[in-house]
């Protein structure tokens, strides 16, 4: 009897324990949840556990959520809550408020707040995460590598390969067959990036199975738990920290520091150097300068090399192929707009004895505000975030911003606002010529970010976005096909703007 009533004792004893927990988390929880209403600022009502997330990452994309947010708000507020899970999140809908957050106010929100775990994830120490004086000193060393006289000396290899790419596409267009043009437009992204930052042949468009390309995939696939799992070290970076959790997935990490030590030791062993990105960091690593400039840059240590050459990478061929994905997309369905962007194209070169040089590209204005309305249209980044690293005062309001707060930045709902850009599904490259850009608010087109935390990459991100597409018009036309989805489904497993299920069109020889 004795032993029933220990038991039965016992049971009541976890009994008590979980209703307790249960209780106080519910307690906390239900606090969290107040906070924006404490403060007197319009939110959106959470559910828990997601906050304002559900679907995320499984069922929805990022763009079936904030953009409905961003009108819930724009023109009563300046910014409006939302939740992360329980964190609350300010939403920056007002362009002045968001020309204060990147450029006059930038030092309050000086970090991206993206998670960062050098000590068991390396590569997670990049100039995109870093914060405070570090990212300041790092941005210094860092700036002078995306010149242009540095992208000049890179030209020659963006050329080979989109040289490379134009013939992979020739028996296809002859054909007329319809492809999944993303993956084409990623493997030759991933062959320029790979041989430019790391001096090595992907042969992605050789070799669709190439180990680089399935890599740079998996860098972006973030389906279900993954997603989730992103969104909590974003939230709770010291929590993650201390349970030494990394972003970046083991295979990944390890492919990259294996791949940039091999390489690194061979070009020191072999005294070789290339017109490359690595090779300027590896100057850097050594001397703490770039030859030719005595500019004293200081030092860099391997992991920081490492992790600036991922970065480079992977931001490199995925924002360059989903931009060159959907503008081709916006042309195969414009025939008029391609016609137009073709013979600027081919008039250039014929000044240029038909190369791609650097003066070349950088004459394509045409084929500029074709890549500008594609990302205005769709933005390959739909959100941006910055953190509150001290109290800010909202300017005409009296509310704060507390330190700490995480703040976005809707880009696909300002890009598709109709105040700003009237019929904003319409496909218009005239919206970027100088006149309509001095006319808009400097604020409203936003795919590089703003101020001293833009993309520092923007540079060459867009001469090989030119040279790709300048490439693909000059031999083919590009055109829809009954698999081409208008309008496209935004993939929900997949942490940029992509389309679900490929981008099939059709290609034809001129």
């Amino acid at each position: 009897m004795k032993s029933v009533g220990k038991k039965t004792m016992g049971l009541s004893a976890f009994l008590v324990t979980v209703v307790t927990l249960f209780v106080a988390g519910y307690l906390y929880v239900k606090k969290k949840f107040q906070y924006w209403e404490e403060r007197g600022v319009p939110y959106v009502k959470p559910e828990f556990p997601y906050g304002n997330l559900k679907g995320i990452g499984t069922t929805k994309h990022t763009t079936d959520i904030f953009p409905k947010i961003y009108k819930q708000f724009k023109g009563k507020v300046l910014f409006g809550g939302m939740y992360y899970f329980t964190e609350p999140v300010a939403i920056a809908v007002d362009l002045e408020l968001i020309k204060n957050i990147f450029i006059r106010d930038y030092q309050y929100f000086a970090d991206r707040g993206l998670y960062m775990n050098e000590k068991d994830d390396p590569l997670s120490g990049h100039i995109f995460a870093l914060t405070g004086q570090r990212w300041k000193n790092l941005r210094n060393k860092f700036s002078p590598t995306f010149s242009s006289g540095k992208i000049k000396m890179m030209q020659e290899t963006i050329n080979a390969v989109a040289k490379e790419l134009q013939n992979y596409l020739e028996p296809i267009a002859q054909r007329s067959e319809v492809v999944e043009i993303k993956d084409i437009m990623s493997r030759f992204t991933i062959d320029v990036i790979g041989s430019c930052a790391f001096g090595v042949e992907c042969n992605s468009l050789k070799n669709p199975n190439a180990e680089f390309k399935r890599i740079g995939k998996r860098v972006f696939d973030y389906s279900g738990l993954e997603f989730l799992r992103a969104y909590f070290l974003t939230m709770f970076p010291n929590l993650g920290r201390a349970l030494r959790m990394k972003f970046n997935k083991e295979d990944v990490s390890e492919f990259f520091m294996r791949i940039l030590r091999e390489t690194t030791e061979y070009r020191e062993k072999n005294n070789i150097k290339r017109n490359d990105f690595l090779s300027l960091l590896m100057q850097i690593m050594k001397t703490g300068k770039l030859e030719g400039d005595d500019t004293e840059l200081g030092k860099l240590t391997f992991n920081e090399l490492a992790a600036q050459t991922f970065i480079f990478f992977v931001a490199g061929y995925e924002t360059s192929s989903s931009a060159m994905t959907f503008a081709l997309y916006e042309l195969a369905q414009h025939q008029d707009i391609q016609d137009r962007a073709r013979t600027e194209v081919q008039k250039i070169l014929e000044k240029y004895n038909g190369e791609f040089t650097y003066d070349a590209c950088m004459e394509m204005n045409y084929i500029d505000q074709v890549i500008n309305e594609s990302m205005r249209k769709h933005p390959i980044g739909d959100n941006l975030i910055r953190i509150c690293i001290k109290d800010y005062n909202v300017p005409g309001t009296k509310h704060v911003i507390e330190k700490g707060t995480t703040v976005m930045v809707p880009v696909y709902g300002i890009h598709h606002d109709p105040q700003i850009y009237p019929d904003p599904e319409k496909f218009d490259p005239d919206r970027f010529t100088e006149e309509n850009i001095k006319n808009r608010h400097p604020c409203a087109w936003l795919p590089f970010g703003e101020g001293p935390r833009n993309c520092i990459g923007m540079r060459f991100g867009m001469m090989q976005t030119r040279v790709g597409l300048g490439h693909v018009l000059t031999k083919y036309r590009v055109k829809t096909s009954p698999k081409t989805q208008i309008p496209y489904v935004a993939d929900p497993h997949i942490n940029v703007l992509s389309s679900k299920g490929g981008m099939w069109l059709k290609l034809e020889k001129i």
